[in-house]
């Protein structure tokens, strides 16, 4: 059965806390969205509850890193990045603390409620402050790993996670790389390059296509910075497509970076899959991925057309 990824990072921060105190989790009035309930009723002397001031949550938790804390502070993605975007490039990024931003619910995970509780810009604002680290975990399985990894540097990051469960693609028999991408299939025919959510979509799409006669690569690209080139350039290079889907705006996230890099590099056709720039229609976060052609149909479709 699968597991959402805030209870995934719950978890393993309950694991880890047992044997460091160094360990702190900031909330804003989020506690039960982020699955840090467990948390704060376990090791109520390592939570800060800072109420619903998301500027307040971020500064608070860099100056407790500065005092030598570990510092993870959660709220939901859309506030996270906007209100407290400034507090995240002087305190965190500019001043280099330890501190791990947490953006639960991200994306449209908050679709009914509209653009006030999207998530769509997030990648290109955290991608462009220098010293800033931006992750997309696809599964429960991989957040751990991811998790696990942060807890040992002192750089700071930005983590989106949905708020409903990921199907399951890893297990113990996997292996985890920090900042590598993860190739779950091999082919010759288009590339895939999704992050979070959209990855078990692309794997569906490809796994659908590979029936119809269209081998396609996927790949896992949760490291959004530093995103990594090499894997993404070595398959790029032996196909005649490359589809990125992502739940971002279709400025500044995954597939812009993708196109930058292969346009430099080995030019050839890069679609982008990604929410467009106009406010979304109302719906859940599965009804817009259709609307929208970023579920497994919108993938098939973009391969197919473009090949």
């Amino acid at each position: 059965m699968s597991i959402s990824n805030r209870q995934a990072i719950c978890e393993t921060l309950l694991k880890a806390a047992a044997i460091d105190k160094d360990i702190v989790v900031l909330c804003s009035d989020s506690r039960g969205s982020a699955s840090l309930a467990p948390f704060a009723e376990k090791y109520p002397e390592q939570f800060v509850e800072v109420g619903i001031a998301e500027q307040n949550l971020v500064s608070v938790a860099a100056g407790m890193a500065a005092c030598g804390k570990k510092a993870f502070a959660a709220s939901p993605a859309c506030f996270l990045s906007t209100r407290s975007y400034e507090q995240a490039k002087v305190d965190v990024a500019y001043s280099n603390t330890n501190v791990k931003l947490i953006g639960i619910s991200g994306g449209v995970s908050y679709g009914a409620l509209g653009m006030t509780h999207h998530s769509l810009q997030d990648i290109a604002a955290f991608s462009a402050l220098p010293d800033m680290r931006v992750y997309l975990p696809s599964d429960a399985w991989q957040t751990a790993r991811l998790f696990e990894n942060l807890l040992q540097d002192k750089k700071p990051a930005y983590i989106r996670v949905s708020r409903n469960a990921s199907p399951a693609l890893y297990g113990e028999g996997n292996a985890f790389a920090m900042d590598k991408a993860t190739v779950l299939k091999e082919g010759r025919d288009a590339l895939l390059v999704g992050c979070g959510e959209t990855v078990s979509y692309a794997k569906r799409a490809a796994e659908i296509l590979e029936g119809q006669g269209v081998s396609c690569t996927v790949l896992d690209m949760y490291s959004i910075k530093p995103l990594d080139c090499n894997t993404l350039l070595k398959y790029a290079e032996s196909v005649k497509l490359v589809v990125t889907v992502e739940e971002h705006s279709v400025y500044g996230g995954l597939g812009a970076q993708v196109a930058q890099i292969i346009s430099r590099n080995c030019p050839k056709k890069v679609v982008n899959l990604a929410f467009p720039d106009t406010h979304l229609v109302a719906g859940t976060d599965k009804e817009l991925f259709a609307h929208y052609g970023l579920d497994e149909k919108g993938i098939i479709k973009a391969v197919t057309e473009n090949l």
